[in-house]
């Protein structure tokens, strides 16, 4: 069958169409590359350039390529900048949800598998964080989210178009085989901010805030090994195949992780001396998200091969060591 993977040149989409393309499934991808890279998307793929929001562009997708399944991993995802810019992102992440339902409504496509997100839960008030935890978010990233998972479930209702929403915890790491891995600039995510300073790519990580009710006083967050996030979304599309009802689920470790012990663990794994600041605390951010990924285990059979937080760090470690300046380092090749 073939598969578009909005924003497979992303750093999530790209693992994604790895994976597909590896499974031997027929891939499409979109992306208009305002995050995403072109050396990152597997040379099997097709890939397109352009914006999720252009409709008549999307219409010709689908029918130029016989879509049957979409995942969907195009959005704005900053939180603090979602927080200074709320209008582009309800703009963006919103209107692109709009424009791809439209599309799949013309085109008789029933299947997507959505990117969604732990910010939806904002600051939740309990232990672990399961798919019933109400839903309150303090960011206009996850408020975004969350109105596109209530846009996808009233479309099921109303045109039949089946839907998995996988509400991701921290992603981190990087292929098995560090062939692909994160490359954001400006670059916002812990562990790979943490790898630059043990290459010396910046000179020190700036923890946001020390006084967060948890026990160092750093943001706990849930860590979860981008394969196996990746493996999640292949089970769900055989889930859908298989004709079952639309479902959210959690994809976390239920281990949760601070600041000050992702710097440890990165010492451990690279050996090196990581220099690291207190700063003052950034606009939206939780203290504390730990998914139960239990639904995901039972009902999509989903078992994350990375248990340990090193061994995630380790694969990261190694994309990093090979591409010190991401995938600049390929175009200079």
């Amino acid at each position: 069958m073939a598969i578009l993977v909005i924003g497979g040149a992303g750093y999530i989409g790209s693992h994604a169409v790895k994976a597909l393309a590896e499974a031997g499934q027929d891939v499409v991808v979109l992306d208009n590359f305002r995050t995403g890279h072109k050396q990152a998307v597997h040379p099997d793929a097709t890939l397109i350039e352009g914006d999720l929001r252009d409709g008549d562009l999307l219409q010709q997708v689908f029918v130029d390529h016989s879509i049957e399944a979409v995942m969907h991993f195009a959005a704005h995802s900053l939180v603090g900048e979602s927080v200074e810019k709320p209008i582009d992102y309800f703009a963006n992440n919103v209107g692109g949800m709009i424009s791809l339902i439209q599309a799949m409504k013309e085109a008789n496509v029933d299947k997507l598998i959505f990117s969604s997100t732990a910010a939806v839960y904002g600051q939740a008030d309990t232990g672990l964080i399961d798919e019933e935890t109400s839903k309150a978010p303090t960011s206009p990233y996850g408020e975004s989210k969350l109105m596109m998972e209530k846009m996808i479930q009233w479309c099921d209702q109303a045109y039949g178009i089946k839907y998995v929403s996988l509400r991701y915890f921290n992603v981190a790491g990087a292929s098995s085989d560090a062939t692909i891995g994160e490359d954001h600039h400006p670059e916002t995510h812990l562990v790979p901010i943490i790898l630059q300073v043990a290459l010396g790519e910046r000179d020190k990580l700036t923890i946001f805030g020390d006084d967060y009710d948890t026990p160092d006083g750093t943001c706990i967050r849930d860590y979860v090994q981008v394969e196996d996030l990746v493996h999640a979304h292949l089970l769900a599309l055989d889930y859908l195949q298989q004709g079952n009802d639309s479902q959210a689920f959690n994809l976390g470790s239920a281990e949760g992780y601070s600041v000050k012990e992702m710097l440890e663990a990165a010492r451990r794994v690279t050996s090196k001396e990581i220099s690291a600041e207190i700063g003052p605390r950034r606009a939206g951010d939780p203290s504390k998200l730990v998914a139960s990924s239990q639904k995901a285990r039972e009902v999509l059979n989903w078992q994350p091969q990375y248990t340990d937080i090193e061994e995630i760090i380790q694969t990261a470690w190694k994309w990093h060591s090979s591409h010190p300046k991401g995938y600049q380092d390929e175009a200079q090749d």
